[in-house]
């Protein structure tokens, strides 16, 4: 049941909300049809079409809220009319070609649903955070918990903002759709900064035992591909699509045989997926080609590429990933840039030339809660024989930590200090 709902919760939560046209209703109704499968499916089995029996089971509720509320108009009837008499929820997915457009991803279609709630959950009237957490709890399948984690906030801070935001999007009776071709551009860097969201938290997990959690991570990349079909002339469109085929063509070396982290240094290459790579860089010239610049994402995927295409790690263009940091540093200051940018000035020019570089970066708050900051300045004075002051801030590192496998990096790290 937990897999079947982390693959299709905002397959479920989007067909349910394109038919009740209500996006609060929606998860609350996928919610409960889930709660009606933890009863029915260890009494009567897991049915032959899971996704369905629960997209059913929702639709059915949906009909029960229109009836308490005496809304018998035609949305209710048009509900109605969509079940068969057969549709039982103890088990009979939909049928015929109905199932095919609830169940199947058609590639075709730029009205999918998921998109769509995408779109919805990144309307201007939200907050960015809002934005954020929405899109993240519903399309992500993420937890509130994790959400908190991942932002660095206490978990009742998400859920209320998240409470908020269904709320706000009710109350300005926004419509659940693919924005028309004027407003998806007004709408799209929103969008974007959601889905390398989604990504960034698939790709290094903030919490839990995996490193890489694939299913989120592969749905923003569907999601950035359906996006490039949607504004094929949007460069930081193509920008985003490059950076995350570029970074997940790492993932199969990432990750070892009992799970644990391999660093990049020690990946084996010839397990980076040359089909993504070929993809992403493809995404990359298209952004670039059509001539209004790079912007952030592009920029990231600059990095990525740059690494893509190099033998190993001393054969690397460190220069030019300097350069290109420096770039991104002026178009979207933030510590993280400078952060990566400095581990990158260590690889150029050695640990020396960095520390002073992430020191600088030792008062900014928005790395307080961070464990990337001890880390890296960990790294860097465990490379400059500085034994002792390296091992306090790994400690710190650890610590900090949320990531299972990441922390046993770090451990590792400190174990090798001691020895």
């Amino acid at each position: 049941m937990e897999a079947v709902w982390r693959i299709e919760s905002a397959r479920i939560v989007g067909g349910l909300a394109r038919y009740t046209g209500d996006f609060a209703l929606a998860e609350d109704l996928a919610q409960e049809a889930l709660a009606e499968a933890l009863v029915t499916w260890p009494r009567e089995g897991v049915p032959h079409n899971p996704a369905g029996w629960l997209l059913t089971v929702g639709r059915r509720r949906a009909i029960d809220t229109f009836r308490r509320r005496s809304a018998r108009d035609e949305r209710y009837a048009v509900l109605a009319r969509d079940l068969d008499d057969g549709e039982a929820a103890t088990g009979a997915p939909p049928s015929g070609d109905r199932a095919d457009r609830d169940l199947l991803w058609d590639p075709d279609r730029i009205d999918d649903d998921i998109l769509a709630l995408t779109f919805t959950a990144c309307h201007p009237v939200l907050s960015r955070e809002a934005r954020v957490a929405l899109t993240l709890r519903v399309i992500g399948g993420l937890t509130s918990d994790e959400i908190a984690h991942a932002f660095l906030q206490p978990t009742a801070t998400v859920q209320a903002r998240i409470t908020r935001a269904k709320k706000t999007l009710a109350a300005a009776q926004v419509p659940f759709e693919v924005p028309p071709a004027d407003e998806r551009r007004e709408r799209i860097g929103s969008v974007l900064n959601v889905v390398y969201v989604i990504f960034t938290e698939g790709s290094t997990a903030s919490s839990g035992d995996d490193l890489i959690r694939v299913d989120v991570a592969s749905e923003a990349l569907r999601q950035s591909r359906v996006l490039s079909r949607l504004l094929p002339d949007e460069p930081e469109v193509h920008g985003l699509l490059a950076l995350l085929e570029l970074t997940a063509a790492r993932f199969p070396a990432r990750i070892g045989p009992d799970g644990e982290p391999v660093l990049l240094e020690q990946q084996d290459r010839r397990r980076w997926d040359a089909s993504a790579i070929r993809r992403g860089r493809a995404a990359l010239a298209h952004a670039a080609g059509l001539g209004r610049g790079l912007g952030a994402y592009g920029l990231q995927a600059s990095i990525a590429e740059v690494h893509a295409v190099a033998p190993s790690v001393a054969d690397t263009d460190w220069s030019r990933v300097v350069l290109l940091y420096d770039a991104l540093a002026e178009l979207t200051p933030s510590p993280v840039v400078e952060l990566n940018r400095a581990v990158a000035v260590s690889m150029e020019r050695g640990p020396a030339a960095a520390l002073p570089l992430v020191d600088a970066l030792a008062d900014d708050a928005r790395l307080a809660g961070s464990h990337l900051l001890p880390s890296v300045r960990g790294e860097l004075l465990r490379r400059m024989g500085r034994t002792d002051d390296a091992r306090a801030e790994l400690e710190r590192a650890v610590a900090l930590c949320g990531n299972a496998r990441e922390r046993a990096v770090l451990e590792g790290k400190l174990a090798d200090l001691g020895a």
